[in-house]
């Protein structure tokens, strides 16, 4: 695995960008949330006037071998159906909250089990047509975990030079809250039963056989126990692609978008390789995948919204967007007491 060099925001500029903000034209704290992510999103860009530009919500698609075990509603076809309706139409989930937003929307073929025709707009970085079956041994090998990194990390390199600042990340998988489970459960120290829930909508009966499935995966994994290894063995392509894109994005020094349970999953996973990478973070929403706020409260995160959302895609971090660049807006637009000449109030 390449060696990614994450340095902690420069701590100097927090009492400054504080004063700052305490010294705007409202009651200290008054604006609440807003007032923490524009110290967070200052911190990141160590700019006491921080801005943000050109958004890409990078969507990594692959198929998990483990979907042959019946763990998910949804058939396995639905990942190449999606992935092509992604870039077809603009009337997906996903689609429409770009538009809305002024997000780029960058598709990225990891790994799905299917040949997407030639200039249909999907960025080709097929690793191989899906995961192997983690039940019976890793998903992938250590140098198909190594290109998944690399292939992470050079989609934000590109948005970058695009002059990207912020970036989101989403996935499309079918199975792949159970990879998210399985890493919450080794990652988060959370008894794995309580990690699982219904991913796409399964019944009790369904949920009881991927309760079964993913213990008997677990009991049988026969790795070394590094994170790294961990990842690789019961990762997807597409959230390994998303743990290298997070990690270079902090590396770069922009600011990460967290969507829901799964791209959660993968910031956790990237957290225990690089902990600094969690200081390039916002959160963009709680959903009600069973676990997902355990996990935030593992990395101590505080998600902006909380919308009952469980697409995943990318779209709670886009939905959230709108706030984030209210806080900048508030950082840069409000006037200070001093500069107004009003007597600070409390």
């Amino acid at each position: 695995m390449r060696n990614f060099r994450i340095v902690r925001p420069d701590g100097a500029l927090r009492p400054l960008l504080q004063q700052k903000i305490d010294n705007l034209t409202k009651p200290k704290g008054s604006l609440g949330m807003l007032e923490r992510i524009a110290l967070r999103v200052g911190m990141i860009q160590q700019s006491l006037t921080p801005a943000l530009h050109e958004p890409q919500n990078l969507l990594f698609a692959a198929d998990h071998g483990v979907v042959e075990e019946g763990i998910s509603l949804s058939p396995k076809e639905i990942t190449w159906q999606q992935t092509l309706h992604f870039v077809r139409n603009a009337g997906t989930g996903i689609g429409f909250l770009c538009r809305q937003h002024g997000f780029e929307l960058k598709v990225i073929d990891g790994g799905v089990d299917f040949d997407f025709p030639a200039g249909c707009g999907i960025i080709d970085r097929k690793i191989r047509k899906g995961t192997s079956n983690y039940l019976y041994g890793a998903a992938m090998t250590p140098d198909e975990f190594d290109r998944c990194i690399d292939v992470g990390a050079e989609m934000v390199d590109l948005a970058i030079d695009e002059g990207c600042n912020i970036v989101s990340f989403g996935e499309m998988g079918i199975t792949n809250t159970s990879s998210s489970s399985i890493w919450m459960h080794f990652f988060a120290d959370v008894p794995l039963d309580e990690c699982i829930g219904a991913g796409s909508g399964l019944d009790s009966a369904g949920i009881r056989h991927k309760c079964d499935v993913l213990r008997r995966a677990v009991a049988d994994y026969a790795g070394d126990g590094s994170v790294a290894d961990l990842i690789r063995w019961f990762g997807g392509f597409e959230m390994v692609m998303a743990v290298g894109g997070m990690l270079r994005a902090a590396e770069r020094r922009i600011t990460i978008l967290v969507d829901g349970f799964i791209m959660s999953a993968c910031i956790l996973a990237a957290s225990k390789l690089y902990p600094e990478v969690l200081d390039y973070a916002l959160f963009g929403h709680v959903g009600d995948e069973q676990g997902h706020r355990r996990l935030l409260e593992a990395m101590d995160a505080e998600p902006i919204l909380h919308l009952g959302l469980r697409l995943g895609e990318g779209s709670g971090a886009v939905c959230a967007y709108p706030i984030v660049e209210s806080a900048v807006r508030m950082l840069n637009e409000m006037d200070s007491f001093q500069a107004m000449q009003i007597t600070k109030y409390f």
